[in-house]
């Protein structure tokens, strides 16, 4: 069956890049050239150019005050940066180089050295006259692709040997609109083979991506000025970190639309990015991370009600999207999205999702037990997951004595695993994306006598210091944490100071990076939220950007170079302070050679991690393909590559298993749409990485069975280094 014939295989047709916060429209003072006869015959509408308000005005010289003189970045308004606010906010428009030409460029190069002083003093014209022009060419170039639609599509020339960048975002603008009108030409043919690859014909494909230029080219012409004021200003702030933003009087109503989205929908934290939507993380326990199929940095691209049609949200605010995304209990809600692994933005799956409440109980964490034979030596090792750092605040205030809190939790498996008599014990922070502080505080003393935890550093210079004082211990035998890099926050705090007192290992990959603390103030206009200090661990270097190290590492699916701190532009930068005096309990240094020489032999024969390299692999060379082939034929079997070593791979694990293997990608698929739906099932990485989390544990207890010994509570004192 060719690819042509896959009907079930998804795709999505070509989206035009933009951010989702701008979709405004012109003012005259930039815009000399007239729209095409031919595209005022596509669309009549008259687009209104948006313009500041005073509100808005006084709140950019609130936003600029608070920025240089209570943001932990010590950075003040100058040329230069003015210049990198110019290039930001281009880059916000259009990311992608496909609105603007070298040209319009060219003619806004006269306020590049002059916008922070404009910025200082509330003078938003300036941003907004670019806003404006960016929204001009946005409106023309959809014209352009509707009229192109209009003239037939059989037109398009598919047996050429032509190719498309994938990603422009570091190319420079096409000097002309003739050159932008045959790049948007190759942006159209990639929309039509992409559908014509997946089984569509003609008509159906001209139908689709009409309704979708047609739908982003409405909402050009519903531009507001917020819209304009919200991109500028995030261009603006952005300059300080990547956590600090303005949020507008409509996102403010929920406080945090990101948080609100978590409580109550399909359990997903999301953001805008350029002119997508994009899920930042999943919140444990909820709908989306229980159905399994959404996944970090996958972009929305259209969002289906039940018994509806799908409606495009290409360009949408992102307040908009989350309404859309809301909806009652038990209702279905489908996404449309590119996939994290893609690079080609043509290819997507939909993800059918129930929406629910996300439950504490959820979210609590959770034990299991794995047994290991070491040469006739028999280990029980025990595990606990902690999904999230998690504190039921209401019932703490009401004075319930059994209010559900992380470490609460936590103490009590470990209670449990004690008396099943475990060897000992994995502590599973993989995908934990932190929450609240204390509780990792809290967590850190149930492994350590007493002592500090983690240091918090404001712009001042003034640190504090939290410890758990706490001298009870509930747990005192070997441990090993893992991580990977969705563990952020609370978790790195809690594997940092894990790893500095010697108290275990800590296996995985590279943690986020995320060290910073932000708050958010108010304004006269919206809310500011800023970044207004930074974690250290108990050794004193910064979680921020480097995040924790692994003492033995486990590669991963995840692209490093997508998600994580050091990902994102104008993070702030990992530097180190002071260390505080604190224990080691454990020096690993005799051993770690050895556990690290016994994990990469396993990894070389287990067929589990041959696998997961072989996937990782394959993945990495999907990421560094720059372009795509617009011919038909080519990218056929291109395509039909890809979906072959697909297949393969998903085989090769049910062979692990003892099971049939797949005769199609369809039915790979399927099943994999009845798995989700089931809710039944689980991701193959997860048991064997926990398994080797255990074995290194197990190869611990037989290279130096002193460890059982060495880390009971009496031998604290006589075993403790302080540092």
């Amino acid at each position: 069956m060719t690819i042509a014939e896959k009907a079930s295989v998804r795709r999505a047709p070509f989206k035009a890049r933009r951010m989702s916060v701008c979709k405004a429209l012109t003012i005259a003072l930039l815009l000399s050239a007239p729209f095409s006869a031919q595209a005022k015959a596509v669309e009549p509408e008259v687009f209104t150019p948006v313009a500041p308000t005073i509100d808005q005005a006084r709140a950019n010289i609130l936003i600029a005050r608070q920025l240089q003189f209570t943001h932990f970045r010590d950075l003040g308004i100058s040329d230069k940066l003015s210049g990198d606010v110019f290039d930001a906010y281009l880059n916000y428009l259009d990311g992608q180089r496909v609105y603007l030409t070298g040209s319009d460029v060219l003619a806004l190069d006269n306020v590049r050295n002059r916008l922070g002083s404009a910025l200082k003093t509330g003078q938003l014209q300036p941003g907004f006259d670019i806003y404006n022009l960016v929204q001009k060419r946005v409106i023309e170039r959809l014209q352009f692709a509707l009229k192109t639609l209009d003239e037939g599509i059989e037109n398009l020339d598919f047996t050429t040997n032509e190719q498309i960048l994938l990603d422009r975002s570091d190319v420079e603008w096409e000097p002309n609109q003739a050159a932008l009108d045959a790049l948007w030409v190759k942006r159209i043919k990639n929309a039509v083979l992409a559908q014509r690859l997946n089984g569509k014909d003609d008509g159906a494909i001209v139908d689709t991506l009409k309704r979708r230029y047609e739908g982003q080219l409405k909402r050009a012409y519903q531009a507001r000025s917020e819209d304009a004021f919200q991109a500028y200003m995030n261009a603006f702030a952005g300059m300080w970190d990547p956590h600090t933003s303005y949020f507008s009087p409509r996102t403010s109503e929920n406080f945090n639309i990101n948080m609100s989205l978590s409580l109550e929908g399909i359990g997903a934290v999301l953001q805008a990015d350029n002119e997508y939507t994009k899920v930042v993380r999943l919140v444990p326990g909820g709908p989306a991370s229980k159905q399994g199929q959404l996944k970090p940095a996958d972009r929305i691209v259209s969002v289906t009600q039940e018994g509806d049609k799908p409606v495009n949200v290409i360009g949408w605010r992102l307040d908009e999207v989350v309404d859309l995304i809301r909806g009652p209990r038990n209702s279905v809600v489908t996404l449309e999205v590119v996939p994290a692994s893609s690079t080609d933005e043509t290819l997507t799956k939909s993800i059918s999702i129930s929406r629910d409440e996300v439950k504490l109980e959820e979210q609590s964490a959770s034990k299991d037990t794995i047994e290991f034979d070491r040469k006739g030596e028999k280990y029980t090792v025990g595990v606990i997951t902690v999904p999230t750092f998690y504190a039921d605040f209401r019932a703490m205030q009401a004075g319930d004595p059994n209010y559900k809190s992380t470490t609460r939790d936590v103490r009590k498996l470990i209670n449990e695993l004690k008396q099943e008599g475990v060897d000992g014990l994995v502590m599973d922070l993989r995908n934990n994306g932190g929450g609240a502080l204390h509780e990792a505080n809290d967590l850190v003393g149930l492994f350590i006598d007493t002592g500090p935890t983690v240091q918090i550093r404001n712009s001042s210079n003034e640190v504090q210091v939290l410890s758990d004082d706490d001298a009870s211990v509930a747990y005192d035998g070997p441990l090993v944490v893992l991580t990977n890099r969705m563990s952020a926050s609370a978790s790195e705090i809690f594997a940092g100071a894990i790893q500095d007192y010697g108290r275990g290992l800590v296996v995985g990959s590279q943690t986020f990076g995320k060290g910073t603390v932000q708050a958010v103030r108010p304004l006269n206009h919206g809310q500011l939220k800023i970044t207004q200090s930074k974690f250290y661990r108990v050794s004193g270097g910064s979680t921020q950007h480097k995040g924790v190290i692994p003492d033995i590492e486990i590669p991963s699916r995840i692209d490093k170079t997508r998600i994580g701190e050091d990902a994102l532009d104008h993070a702030l930068p990992w530097d180190q302070i002071d260390a505080v005096p604190h224990t080691r309990y454990f020096d690993f240094s005799g051993i770690i050679d050895e556990l690290r020489k016994r994990h990469d032999d396993r990894f070389a024969t287990s067929p589990d991690f041959r696998l997961l390299q072989k996937e990782i692999d394959f993945l990495n060379e999907q990421r560094q393909r720059e372009t795509v082939s617009l011919n038909l034929e080519e990218r056929t079997v291109q395509q039909e590559q890809i979906e072959r070593t697909r297949l393969a791979i998903a085989n090769a694990r049910r062979e692990l298993r003892d099971e049939e293997p797949f005769d199609s990608l369809e039915e790979l698929e399927d099943w994999q749409d009845q798995q989700a739906a089931d809710l039944g099932s689980s991701d193959e990485e997860l048991d064997f990485v926990i398994r080797e989390g255990g074995d290194i544990m197990a190869d611990m207890l037989e290279l130096d069975k002193r460890m059982a010994s060495i880390l009971k509570p009496q031998r604290f004192a006589a075993q403790a280094e302080t540092l």
